[in-house]
């Protein structure tokens, strides 16, 4: 049997609010909505159908897309196009048809074996941003109908580096509990009054102070040659030479 070899992919996730709070008809709605709104978006980032591989998931896709379409290209699509699709969407739709969506955004490597089936441990960790409360959390806080999160190497590799129409500072850190242990991710937008305060980037480390009361004074202070130069003053009292 041939191990499947580790592909480097984009990571996609998109799941639908209270989906099966719907009735059938409903949900047959809001599936032709969903996947819509993925293809046009995916579309206008340059991914069309031979650069990504779908997986329907009922109530939610999950999408291996090309390292070849720009990441910078994808998060600007989430950022400003997923938002725009909803309220054309919505402001046509009754109440009970209402379509509200959780994204979650990753890179990593993804295992196709034999029967099709998708095997990692970013794809795992990618899942767990996405059912994780933090997520939840916010897209239940928020009026407007969307919640996007990205993975720690999403971050570090282009939202951390200000690239343009994707504002960093949007982006608040935040730290998932799953089984395995806190997952940290940033969620784009604020973070919801149900979390503790957010994680802070580690400080820099502060330089060594001089030592108290040693001066040295004069144009060439140091040690050359094994003598020192310059004045030395101690607890500024007085001076050696």
């Amino acid at each position: 049997m041939t191990q499947p070899q580790p592909l480097l992919r984009t990571l996609l996730l998109i799941d639908t609010e209270r989906y099966s709070d719907r009735d059938d008809v409903q949900q047959g709605y809001l599936r032709r909505m969903l996947f819509g709104i993925v293809d046009r978006v995916l579309l206008s980032a340059g991914a069309d159908q031979s650069l990504r591989r779908r997986e329907d998931r009922g109530d939610a896709v999950m999408e291996l897309i090309d390292p070849g379409v720009p990441l910078t290209d994808l998060l600007r699509a989430l950022l400003n196009d997923v938002p725009a699709e909803l309220r054309a969407v919505n402001r046509l739709a009754a109440s009970s048809a209402q379509i509200r969506l959780r994204a979650v955004l990753a890179t990593g490597f993804v295992h196709i074996d034999e029967f099709d089936g998708w095997v990692g441990t970013d794809l795992n960790n990618a899942c767990r941003l996405l059912d994780g409360d933090p997520l939840r959390d916010a897209l239940r806080e928020r009026p407007d109908d969307y919640a996007l999160c990205i993975s720690e190497s999403v971050h570090a590799g282009i939202v951390a580096h200000d690239h343009l129409g994707i504002p960093k500072e949007q982006f608040n850190p935040i730290t998932v509990p799953t089984k395995n242990g806190p997952m940290d991710a940033w969620l784009y937008g604020p973070v919801p009054a149900s979390l503790p305060a957010p994680r802070k980037a580690p400080a820099s480390r502060p330089s060594t102070p001089a030592p108290p009361g040693l001066d040295f004074r004069g144009t060439n202070h140091g040690l050359v040659a094994n003598h020192v130069q310059g004045d030395i003053t101690f607890g500024g009292q007085g001076g050696l030479r």
